[in-house]
């Protein structure tokens, strides 16, 4: 197993060029082994401070075989398993969707949003080069959000008493 290292590497890119996986994966990563205890997953999830792990037979190789997220430890624990005895080859997603580190920003998204997940291993000639989330994905989007309306946390509803304030002052206009 390897330990994370979560810092964003400093790529200099022309201006006006297209943001790409290397701008913003995490180049370095914990990874487990398949025959590892889901529990030790979740430990090392935890204090990596990451949702999700590559799994690769050979720490060496570093060539993935699967990805663990916390959603399949999550269902793993809700469906009463013992994550002491249980797997990880129990509950990674083996259909692992990979891009490479010049792979677009929107190339990424669109992969993200078509195959419905929130990681993406990012892998190079050697194997395992990082990994780029959802998260990552969506600030080096440019431009507003599609729907052109700010976060909802940011939207506001005015109650009665702001609209009736608003009515009042486009009377005396």
């Amino acid at each position: 197993m390897t330990e994370a290292f979560t810092q964003k590497p400093s790529v200099h890119r022309p201006p006006h060029a297209p943001a790409t996986a290397a701008d913003v994966m995490r180049p370095a990563l914990t990874t487990v082994e398949p025959r590892g205890h889901v529990a030790a997953a979740a430990y090392l999830m935890k204090h990596a401070g990451v949702t999700a792990l590559v799994v690769v037979d050979d720490d060496q190789a570093k060539q993935p075989v699967g990805i663990i997220t916390e959603a399949d430890i999550v269902e793993a624990v809700a469906d009463g398993k013992d994550v002491d005895d249980v797997r990880i080859r129990a509950l990674i997603t083996t259909h692992l969707t990979v891009i490479n580190a010049g792979t677009s920003i929107r190339d990424a998204a669109r992969s993200m949003m078509t195959g419905h997940f929130r990681h993406l291993p990012v892998v190079g000639e050697a194997g395992l080069i990082g990994m780029v989330d959802i998260t990552d994905v969506c600030a080096a989007l440019p431009g507003p959000p599609q729907d052109n309306q700010p976060a909802s946390r940011d939207r506001h509803t005015p109650g009665p008493a702001a609209a009736a304030a608003g009515r009042k002052g486009a009377e005396h206009e």
